[in-house]
């Protein structure tokens, strides 16, 4: 695969996994119910406080795509649908086969890989002793290696950010948020273990960035 977009779905630990010294770390700045309310949401942004439960990759070149997902208790799956393939597998196995695929890939490309995924995955592969094949963190300002497309539809943070979804609806992109899930509805769809559509969410995602990328190799990527 000469190119990868990639993309993740992150889900916080259950908060009492972690000892009191760090309940209350996690919580010392939330003094009222709704303040920790958002501090238990924000820990699935963490690779310290959460785990990955999605990662997808699809080739922009010939739309074929891999979403690799957990779905703890449910039978194995493997299949191919259309232009994609849905594998499960613990978090490991999600991270191994992530290493595996991008190995030889000569550029990633991301919607905010550099503040979110790229970082998640490699400290959630250090953490749980899986070796990187790849640098997914290369020199920012070149996106021949790393196309991060919120740098480049902000110039480097010099306009203001949009969501992916702002941006899609801009571009005339069909939108993943606009078939009726978004991010705060992962806990809930993951507890009642409706975890195909979490990795059908993702694939919506993958499609979109990959098509956001094309609009901007077409008419940004030598401005």
């Amino acid at each position: 695969m000469r190119r990868a977009v990639i993309d993740i779905e992150t889900l916080g630990n259950n908060f009492g996994s972690f000892d009191e010294v760090q309940q209350h770390y996690l919580l010392k700045y939330a003094s009222t119910e709704a303040e920790r309310e958002e501090a238990l949401q924000r820990l699935s942004l963490y690779p310290l406080t959460a785990q990955i439960i999605v990662i997808g990759i699809l080739d922009p070149e010939t739309g074929q795509a891999t979403v690799c997902y957990q779905a703890p208790g449910a039978a194995e799956e493997e299949r191919r649908d259309g232009e994609a393939q849905f594998m499960t597998g613990s978090e490991p196995e999600l991270l191994a086969r992530f290493w595996s695929a991008i190995e030889g890939c000569a550029q990633i490309i991301t919607f905010n890989g550099r503040g979110f995924d790229c970082p998640f995955l490699l400290l959630r592969s250090a953490m749980l002793g899986i070796q990187p094949t790849r640098d997914l963190m290369p020199y920012r300002y070149d996106p021949g290696k790393h196309c991060d497309l919120l740098d480049q539809f902000t110039f480097y943070g010099a306009v203001r950010r949009f969501d992916l979804d702002f941006y899609c609806k801009a571009f005339s992109i069909d939108s993943p948020k606009s078939h009726g899930i978004v991010g705060l509805d992962l806990q809930r769809l993951f507890e009642e273990g409706r975890y195909r559509e979490i990795a059908e969410y993702n694939l919506g995602d993958l499609r979109a960035t990959a098509s956001l990328f094309r609009a901007w190799e077409r008419f940004l990527a030598r401005s």
